[in-house]
């Protein structure tokens, strides 16, 4: 896509589309010098602007910060600023430090350990930011008084690590105190590996460990009539697609939120998940059963008529900054007692009971397998006929125990489980009907959306489309 220019609201920043390869510019209407640079993962605020000092003109681009830091208000503000620095004849920039650590085999400091291991071990093997903030906070936060202190220090007095591991257990709880101790133990590692002055034995081995126990919150085939009335109550037929489509995949809750329309492939019936836990290198595939295809169905309806921008690009759309879900947690009391990874858990029990192998559901979830021989498997190879039916088994398993034969479900949840696009739009205007109305626009725009929902209904849904060819397929699922 080539560069554009149009005014950086937060709606326009939500609707743009991430570049399929290398980036390119949307440049500010309103702000000369402010435009916005997105990649293929990552969208950021940044300015460009000539300093004239002594006589010479030097031009400065920089960061003002990504759209998970700044709205699109902010941003502008911010960059206001830093322009009229540059336009003053002042470098804004941050002056660079020198190198954390000089020579390799230079004791060196928490600090230049963590730098070091963050960009030579994090950053380069593509590690999630997620995992990358986890060390961060332990690091910057938990250990901050540690940084500029040698890690010679701390491998010399190993009873001060045991120290530290006891203060945040009572302060910060026991869960995070052993996180921080981890994150500690891996820099040191790292840094000894270009150290040979530090200690040998790794000063965490002082500390006594405080105990972690798996959480067992998995659901059975009884619990989940109960579940199910529960999601069909939350009034957000987004979220409550995305909770139920997390319990049919198994997929991590953080995975299938920032999922992109243009990794849904309907017409191969799979969601393509590409950076997963661990990184790009594990990008992998959701083979989709017929009731994932059904809630991806009325995602297609529903997302355009709340979230009109975000749902030209994401499957989960919102009004957050980053335009996707962001925010799945629910009150476990009075809203859904199960949600996250609990379906994780929940999907496993499941495929069990379905009689699913523990290999095939390894693969489904895309776990690393263990053993010489299932190291030969050939995960894509399997996904287009054997690991769709088991994905089918795990989901009629689930769905069926709520409206199969014999069930008698709510009428709330029979009419989500089986609505049509009119009902569906009615129960949002229900809900909500200025609100609603006012995103619906006027009485012609809500009848193109009932034509169009209509072209989707569940309800008409033949199987054997769901082989048809790409194009004839997005023509029938048009939203």
């Amino acid at each position: 896509m080539g560069d554009l220019r149009l005014p950086l609201t937060d709606k326009n920043v939500a609707a743009l589309p991430f570049a399929t390869s290398g980036h390119y510019l949307a440049r500010d209407a309103e702000l000369s010098g402010f435009f916005l640079f997105v990649g293929i993962r990552l969208k950021t605020f940044m300015i460009q602007g000539d300093l004239r000092l002594n006589g010479q003109r030097t031009s400065i681009r920089m960061k003002v910060g990504d759209i998970s830091e700044f709205n699109a208000r902010d941003a502008r503000a911010k960059a206001k600023a830093l322009l009229g620095s540059i336009a003053g004849g002042v470098d804004p920039r941050e002056k660079k430090r020198p190198p954390l650590q000089a020579k390799i085999g230079d004791v060196p400091t928490l600090n230049q350990a963590w730098d070091r291991y963050r960009t030579s071990h994090l950053e380069r093997k593509n590690r999630s930011e997620k995992t990358i903030s986890h060390y961060k906070d332990h690091v910057e936060r938990l250990l901050a008084d540690w940084l500029e202190t040698p890690l010679s220090e701390l491998g010399d007095n190993p009873a001060l690590v045991a120290e530290r591991h006891e203060t945040i257990t009572h302060e910060n709880g026991p869960a995070m105190a052993n996180g921080a101790m981890r994150s500690l133990r891996a820099i040191y590692n790292h840094a000894r590996k270009t150290c040979r002055k530090l200690p040998a034995e790794n000063p965490t081995f002082a500390v006594d460990w405080n105990p972690e126990k798996r959480r067992d919150t998995g659901m059975g085939v009884k619990d989940l009539p109960a579940w199910f009335e529960q999601l069909a109550a939350i009034d957000n037929p987004i979220r409550r697609e995305f909770h139920l489509l997390t319990l049919l995949s198994g997929s991590r809750p953080e995975a299938l939120k920032s999922v992109p329309l243009t990794d849904v492939d309907l017409a191969g019936r799979l969601i393509h998940i590409r950076k997963p836990k661990g990184g790009e290198e594990k990008a992998f595939d959701i083979p989709l059963s017929r009731p994932m295809i059904e809630s991806i169905l009325r995602l297609l309806r529903l997302g355009p008529v709340i979230y009109p921008q975000a749902a030209r690009t994401w499957l989960f759309p919102s009004d957050a900054p980053s335009g996707h879900l962001e925010e799945h947690k629910e009150d476990r009391e009075k809203v859904l007692s199960h949600w996250g990874n609990d379906l994780r858990q929940s999907f496993r029990t499941l495929g069990q009971v379905a009689g699913v192998s523990e290999l095939d559901c390894q693969l489904l979830m895309n776990h690393s397998v263990q053993g010489v021989n299932p190291g030969y498997i050939t995960r894509s190879k399997l996904i287009a006929d054997h690991l769709r039916q088991q994905q089918e088994k795990i989901s009629q398993l689930i769905v069926g125990s709520v409206v199969g034969r014999g069930r008698r479900p709510s009428a709330l949840l029979s009419r989500w489980l089986s609505s049509t696009s009119r009902a569906l739009l009615k129960d949002l205007l229900d809900a909500d009907p200025d609100a609603m109305r006012q995103r619906l626009g006027a009485r012609s725009a809500l009848r193109k959306l009932e034509i169009q929902a209509a072209r989707c209904d569940v309800q008409r849904l033949d199987p054997g489309m769901l082989d048809a060819p790409s194009r004839r397929l997005k023509q029938r699922h048009a939203a």
